[in-house]
């Protein structure tokens, strides 16, 4: 298997994948909405590991996007053996606060693009009889959070479509992983709002690489969903058995920190 799509690959996790998938040789087919970023990935990668390395600048909030990126992919002449879905979004704040055109941004770019993404390229995967996909969820996908509605919800279900479609494609050869990080140092933070270099070194974030790392490791190991770090999962452990009106009170102490980081 040699080759690999990985979507949001111009930073945080989808760069520290698609860099350590080079490093094993893979061809890539990297994918952004953001067209000077990701040739400047696409080219740092081909330059530090001499691999073939297929940019495609494609806005996967679009409903579209899917289709547009299989065929896309068909007619570079690639065979898709690992799909990593990892491109994503932060809303932060109440739902009836938030714009439309972000909330469906959103859906968009957690639930239908992944999705359609892991019909498409499942498909083909399911006929060749092998392939991986990595799916990144969120250690928000096991619990409710207010003020990240949009954001909870779709990585719930990420995480529940996930295990539904590990079980068809397993009799297929064909492997497919959770990865739900705890918080990462990545672009999806506001560094005005939060202190993220401060997060780092107390051990609440994790970086993108060591992140990127457990995700592969998991997904090669064929294993169903993986937390990466000690903290993300006493924190999830956490959150489960946190009473509700805990979690209630300590959001309105949170800052805003969202933003978009396909």
């Amino acid at each position: 298997m040699r080759v690999a799509l990985v979507t949001g690959a111009c930073s945080g996790i989808g760069n520290a994948v698609a860099t350590r998938l080079a490093s094993l040789g893979y061809e890539l087919v990297v994918v952004s909405h953001r067209p000077r970023e990701l040739g400047e990935a696409a080219d740092e990668l081909r330059r530090a590991h001499g691999v073939v390395v297929h940019a495609v600048p494609l806005d996967l909030a679009r409903p579209e996007a899917a289709a547009e990126l299989h065929e896309r992919c068909r007619s570079l002449g690639v065979e898709v053996d690992i799909l990593v879905n990892n491109a994503g979004m932060l809303l932060y704040g109440d739902v009836a606060d938030t714009p439309p055109a972000a909330a469906n941004a959103l859906l968009q770019l957690h639930v239908v693009t992944p999705s359609l993404l892991a019909t498409l390229f499942g498909r083909d995967m399911r006929a060749r009889g092998r392939g991986h996909i990595l799916v990144v969820s969120s250690i928000s996908a096991w619990r409710d959070f207010p003020r990240i509605a949009y954001y909870g919800s779709s990585k719930r279900y990420l995480r529940s479509f996930t295990r539904a479609l590990r079980t068809e494609l397993a009799p297929h050869g064909v492997n497919v992983t959770c990865l739900a990080p705890g918080p990462t140092m990545t672009g999806l933070y506001d560094p005005n709002s939060v202190p993220v270099g401060t997060a780092e070194r107390l051990g609440v974030m994790m970086d993108a690489t060591s992140v990127a790392d457990a995700g592969l490791r998991a997904m090669f190991a064929r294993e169903a969903e993986h937390i990466p770090g000690l903290v993300a999962r006493a924190m999830t452990f956490g959150a489960v058995l946190t009473p509700q009106r805990v979690i209630d009170l300590l959001q309105r102490y949170v800052p805003a920190m969202g933003k978009r980081g396909q």
